[in-house]
């Protein structure tokens, strides 16, 4: 636990007592504060309760009365669609919003670090698609050469749960936009932009408001580092804005797909091969291509942006390349999970919008392709470009029969359940196939996440190989 500093003997409050809110809320008691906290659930607040919190209800007159600051768990508005009410309560008594995140980085240093030999490093990871398989990379690349890391954030342990500093340590942070947009102190030492493409688009009121919630890690964090992934026209502009001339090597460029000829430092994988060029001139290449845990050109970009980040960190390029061979993937992103008479099944459940399942349809030359669930705003016309692999669509969920309407030119099978759409696509599939979930929708019209939509998709799968 990483105790908050700043606030000994303030009051602070806590709105939503999820995860990241309960982890804040003990390491702002651990850190001598007085962490009082509020949760629109009844059972939230008598956990918090029976753990000692008081339970104060932020949404009535006086409710902020000698508050310090408001914690907000990244889940709850903050301005679009519209400001949550206690939010916009803080505002009017005067008491600065702030999350978890920005606790985490005005508290991670102490004075022990003049004691260390290396000095830790902060990577921070933040994106469209990827940023989970590129953090647990970076985190896995440290690891295997030698170097302690934690893995926190959107991913792993809440930012406030991970143990303190350890010497010469890396914390590797995955962050989403809910998280960038609204902590107050944003200072890592490397950060990366993986990728930009239309999503939480209600959240951000637009997609130029999230590309500004992932931009302000890098305008107001200020890294030493930052590596730009340049394949869609933010990160063409934001490496634009960061680099103070073409060969000023703080700022990777990376891509997945196209060769980045520049006098700088730039990261690219094309044909299956990884190149790191610098000044104009390759220094290393990878092979990618027998890479089990990474397949496909949207993984090869992940291995860019981690490869990236950890050269910052003076590992080797034959050290990063072996740590890629062991890396094991992450459960449900491209996750193969079982084979018979040659057809493979893969769970990629986390592709939950356009651009994640467009990737994975491209990593395998034909698909058996189980999508659906609720659709995000935009529709699915940035999908048609890229069904070229896609031999039949299986499609789940409550709006199956509309998102079937919507995949002109793919044969489908609207089969609402998972269990019906596995079964079909594995009697329909032959040798060569891949049997690939990759929703490309949210899975809340079914399921309470993600996870368990992959979780019944491998139950599933189990009882047809």
């Amino acid at each position: 636990m990483i105790p908050v500093q700043g606030y000994d003997g303030k009051t602070v409050a806590v709105l939503g007592l999820g995860r990241s809110g309960r982890a804040a809320a003990i390491s702002l008691a651990a850190g001598g504060a007085k962490a009082v906290v509020w949760d629109d659930g009844a059972a939230a607040r008598e956990a918090a309760e029976a753990e000692g919190f008081e339970i104060r209800d932020l949404t009535k007159a006086g409710g902020f009365d000698g508050v310090e600051r408001l914690i907000v768990s990244p889940g709850i508005p903050h301005l679009y669609p519209s400001p949550n009410k206690v939010i916009a309560a803080a505002w009017a008594a005067g008491a600065p919003v702030d999350n978890d995140i920005g606790l985490f980085f005005q508290s991670y240093a102490t004075d022990e670090w003049e004691d260390f030999t290396t000095i830790p490093k902060v990577i921070a990871i933040t994106g469209s698609n990827g940023k989970s398989t590129t953090s647990a990379l970076i985190h896995h690349i440290c690891v295997e050469n030698g170097r302690a890391s934690q893995l926190a954030g959107n991913i792993g342990r809440g930012v406030l749960d991970i143990e303190p500093a350890h010497d010469g340590e890396v914390v590797v942070l995955e962050l989403s936009s809910y998280q960038t947009d609204l902590a107050r102190s944003l200072t890592p030492d490397v950060a990366v932009l993986t990728n930009i493409s239309p999503d939480h688009l209600d959240r951000h009121a637009g997609l130029g408001g999230y590309f500004a919630a992932k931009r302000r890690l890098f305008a107001e964090g200020g890294p030493d580092r930052c590596v730009i992934g340049v394949d869609e026209i933010e990160g063409q502009f934001l490496a634009n804005q960061l680099a103070e001339g073409a060969a000023d090597d703080r700022v990777i460029r990376v891509s997945s797909g196209q060769k980045l000829e520049t006098e700088g430092w730039t990261v690219f994988a094309r044909k299956g091969f990884l190149s790191e060029y610098r000044k104009g001139r390759q220094v290393a290449s990878i092979d990618l291509r027998e890479i089990a845990g990474l397949p496909g050109a949207h993984n090869h970009q992940n291995a860019c942006a981690a490869y990236a980040a950890c050269r910052t960190l003076g590992f080797s390029p034959k050290g990063i390349e072996a740590a890629l061979h062991s890396f094991g993937g992450l459960p449900h992103r491209s996750q193969v999970v079982g084979e018979k008479d040659g057809v493979r099944f893969v769970n990629d459940s986390k592709a939950t919008n356009v651009d994640s399942a467009a990737k994975a349809l491209q990593a395998f030359p034909r698909v058996r392709w189980i999508c659906g669930g609720l659709q995000k705003e935009g529709g699915l016309s940035g999908l048609l470009p890229h069904v070229g692999s896609v031999a039949k669509a299986y499609v789940i969920g409550r709006e199956a029969e509309d998102f079937a309407r919507q995949l002109v030119g793919v044969e489908t099978l609207v089969c609402t359940t998972m269990e019906a759409a596995v079964a079909a696509a594995a009697a329909d599939a032959v040798s060569g196939d891949v049997v690939l979930l990759a929703p490309a929708c949210a899975s809340f019209d079914q399921y309470d996440n993600f996870e368990q939509r992959g979780d019944d998709f491998m139950a599933q799968v189990q009882t047809v190989i």
